[in-house]
């Protein structure tokens, strides 16, 4: 009896032999995961006009379109190209195809993680595989990740670019520079420069540390009498920020006190005045988040300007 009941109650324990089955069996649902998408794309395969124009009607629609394009730095000249929001919504149109991010493996404080497109009616297949360490880099230097959560969104984060790059190396380029230009028109045509959206336009920024004052100087003119065009520019920017393609050093000059007869002067006349203020200690942060030692927060030049706890402060240069 005692031995019948130890018996029942016995933890289970996988021997080799049953390991082996179980990565069996994951391996050939896998296979055949991957047969039934080839057959059902080869069954139905994709008209390419109606894909066209299921994406350039995506590309209609203003939330994409502001979305789609990004903007960064390069030998002196802005390169503007299609992100990540727009890569996505192209392989959704384009259809056939599985893309994604996935993480091969977690060891040493570091993950290595896949990136791939597949066309499953051409079998056509990019993939990039690369390596994120459990670590974020602060102006006071880099610490290591503990929270899943952080590492989760620091490998998402990553591996958007490379996933980006493997959806436009599936889809004809052709196809990418007509939706390129359609969401360029869509932009156009919806460029809102009421107060309301560069309200919206300004708090987007400052998540990333830029003021108002910062893009003022940029655009060499008030915000309320901004143009469309500068509208749309300022917007690849942003997206290029949220994107971890260019950081805001790239595109505006050290925040600080500028009057509007400085900003009238152009851009000689805001490194003038912010020289002057340099030279008298009053300039000491630039732009950017950083990490406040009291909270444990991300905030910018402008809360850590009033902050009561300024003097002595490690993170106050």
């Amino acid at each position: 009896m005692e031995a019948q009941f130890l018996q029942d109650h016995s933890p289970i324990v996988t021997t080799p032999k049953q390991a082996q089955a179980l990565v069996e069996v994951e391996q050939q649902r896998a296979m055949a995961e991957v047969q039934s998408a080839i057959i059902v794309a080869k069954r139905f395969p994709r008209n390419r006009i109606e894909a066209r124009d299921r994406i350039l009607t995506a590309c209609q629609q203003p939330k994409l379109a502001e979305q789609a394009l990004y903007s960064y730095a390069r030998g002196g000249s802005d390169i503007t190209g299609p992100s990540i929001r727009l890569a996505e919504a192209a392989a959704q149109g384009w259809g056939n195809i599985q893309f994604g991010i996935r993480e091969l493996e977690q060891r040493g404080g570091e993950s290595t993680v896949e990136a791939f497109a597949w066309d499953m009616e051409t079998n056509v297949r990019q993939t990039k595989t690369f390596q994120v360490k459990h670590e974020r880099h602060t102006r006071k230097g880099k610490y290591a990740l503990e929270d899943p959560r952080d590492i989760y969104e620091t490998i998402a984060n990553q591996g958007a670019r490379r996933l980006r790059a493997c959806i436009l190396g599936i889809i004809p380029a052709d196809v990418i520079d007509d939706a390129v230009a359609q969401c360029e028109q869509t932009l156009n045509a919806k460029a809102d420069t009421s107060a309301e959206a560069l309200k919206k336009l300004v708090d987007a920024f400052e998540k990333h540390g830029v003021s108002k004052a910062q893009i003022e100087k940029r655009i060499q003119r008030r915000l309320d009498a901004i143009t469309p065009a500068q509208i749309i520019n300022l917007r690849k920017i942003y997206n290029s920020l949220k994107d971890n393609m260019s950081s805001p050093a790239d595109w505006f000059e050290p925040d600080g006190e500028v009057s509007e007869g400085d900003i009238g002067k152009g851009t000689e006349g805001v490194k003038e005045k912010l020289k002057a203020k340099k030279d008298n200690g009053e300039v000491r942060k630039t732009v950017g988040l950083f990490d406040c030692p009291d909270t444990g927060e991300k905030i910018n030049a402008g809360k850590c300007e009033g902050c009561g706890k300024r003097e002595g402060c490690p993170a106050w240069e």
